[in-house]
C-alpha cells in the first residue's frame, strides 16, 4: 500500500499545452518533488484523460505518485496513484470502494480540524490545510494559521499538508508548526527555473530533519 510521501507537493497549473506541462512537472520532480497533484476544472474531457496518463506515466518514471484532484472517475480511469477531493467531491469512504486499499485519498480540510479528524476516520490518507497565506490561484479562500498546525499535528496520526502561497521564505514557519508537506503551485511553476525552486524548497525539508 503507498503511503504519502513528505516533501514538496507539486500542483499542477492549469494549460492546454500539454508538453508543455509535462516538460514543467518533469524539471519540478528533478527538483526533487515528492508528490504531483493534476488538478485542471475545464470542462475538455479527452485533454483531462490524455494529460492524467501521461502525468501517470512520467511521475513513475520518478517513483511519485501522481494524484488527480477531485475527480474520481478520472482517477479510476488512468490508474492514477490516488484522488484529492475537497468537501463537495464525493465521499471518501466511495473513493476507497472505487480505488481499493492500493491507492491514496487525501482529503481537503480548511481551516478546520474537526473535518480533519473526520477525514481520517474515514480512511484519508492525508488532510490538507489552508490557505496559509495570500494565494494568486485562490485570491478569496480563507486563512488559516500555524497553531492549527500544531493542533492537527497532536491530534492526527495521517500526514498534514499545508497549502496556500507557500514560498520558500513562508515555509519553514509551516514546517515548524507541523506540516509534513507544503502544496505549492505557483512558488514552482511561475518560477523562471523550476527545477531551482524545487530544489530550494526540498532543502527546506533537509534542513528541517537535521535541526
Amino acid at each position: 500500500m503507498l503511503e504519502f510521501p513528505g516533501g514538496v507537493y507539486a500542483i499542477t497549473p492549469e494549460t492546454a499545452d500539454t508538453e508543455r506541462l509535462l516538460s514543467e512537472v518533469e524539471a519540478a520532480l528533478a527538483g526533487g518533488a515528492a508528490a504531483v497533484q493534476y488538478r485542471d476544472k475545464s470542462a475538455d474531457v479527452a485533454r483531462r484523460h490524455e494529460q492524467a496518463s501521461e502525468l501517470v506515466a512520467l511521475c513513475r518514471r520518478f517513483g511519485v505518485p501522481l494524484i488527480v484532484n477531485d475527480d474520481l472517475r478520472l482517477a479510476d480511469l488512468t490508474d492514477a496513484d490516488g484522488v484529492h477531493l475537497g468537501r463537495d467531491d464525493g465521499s471518501l469512504r466511495e473513493a476507497r470502494i472505487i480505488l481499493g486499499r492500493g491507492k491514496l485519498i487525501g482529503a481537503s480540510c480548511y481551516q478546520s480540524l474537526a473535518l480533519a479528524q473526520a477525514a481520517q476516520a474515514a480512511g484519508a490518507d492525508y488532510v490538507a490545510f489552508g490557505s496559509f497565506f495570500p494565494s494568486p490561484t485562490k485570491p478569496a479562500a480563507g486563512r488559516a494559521d500555524a497553531t492549527l498546525l500544531r493542533e492537527a499535528a497532536r491530534a492526527l496520526s495521517v500526514p498534514i499538508v499545508a497549502i496556500g502561497g507557500i514560498t520558500p521564505a513562508n515555509a519553514p514557519a509551516l514546517l515548524d508548526a507541523g506540516a509534513d508537506s507544503l502544496a505549492v503551485l505557483s512558488a514552482l511553476f511561475d518560477a523562471p527555473d523550476i527545477r531551482a525552486a524545487a530544489h530550494a524548497l526540498n532543502q527546506l525539508f533537509e534542513t528541517e530533519s537535521e535541526q
